[in-house]
């Protein structure tokens, strides 16, 4: 069942733990991908300094991050990669969730195919956001894109799915030394021991 308008409207680190475990999917030309996301990072705007919106900031670049909760947020980071993220909380409260890696569970070969990597091991194919993207076939043409009511893009929860199951871990985020007080912040969420976590 693809998740509600409902299940958006909360804080960044609320969305960030309640996101893993969740389905991405995707429609490429008619072909269906579908992974599980393992590991999550929240961005906390106005106040958190490894935001993009931090103090309000307000550009073309972020103005997706000012729209309520269940829209997407797509940046390009190093001019090449694209990194994919959740938008949260009511209109006007710039948060988002990073989605940064993901476990294939259908179209693996098209997952393959996208990423054409020489590694034989699965997990390299979507274990860090630019690489999710690619697997995926994400960029900026998907920004600014209502996962409530798109068939290209959307989140579903999954039927096997039980808390129970796994253990979340938090802990730091990643590439954020800038950030000062807010590099230390526990705002990175990933399901113990899966393989695809990009960073343990």
């Amino acid at each position: 069942m693809r998740l509600s308008l409902d299940f958006y409207q909360k804080d960044a680190i609320t969305l960030a733990r309640d996101l893993l475990g969740k389905y991405l999917v995707r429609n490429i030309d008619g072909e269906e991908v579908i992974a599980k996301m393992v590991e999550t990072e929240a961005y906390v705007g106005p106040e958190d300094k490894a935001c993009h919106a931090y103090q309000n900031k307000r550009t073309k670049r972020t103005e997706a991050m000012f729209k309520r909760g269940g829209y997407t947020y797509v940046y390009l980071i190093y001019g090449m990669y694209n990194c994919f993220n959740v938008v949260a909380d009511p209109k006007e409260k710039p948060e988002a969730v990073l989605i940064r890696a993901v476990e294939p569970i259908k179209g693996l070969e098209i997952v393959k195919q996208n990423r054409s990597i020489k590694s034989k091991r699965k997990q390299d194919l979507t274990n860090g956001p630019g690489k999710l993207c690619q697997a995926l076939d994400i960029d900026k043409s998907l920004n600014d894109y209502d996962l409530t009511n798109g068939n290209n893009l959307y989140i579903k929860d999954s039927k096997r799915r039980n808390k129970g199951n796994y253990d979340i871990i938090s802990d730091r985020r990643i590439n954020i030394d800038y950030a000062e007080e807010y590099r230390d912040k526990p705002w990175r969420f990933y399901i113990k021991g899966n393989n695809f976590v990009s960073k343990r």
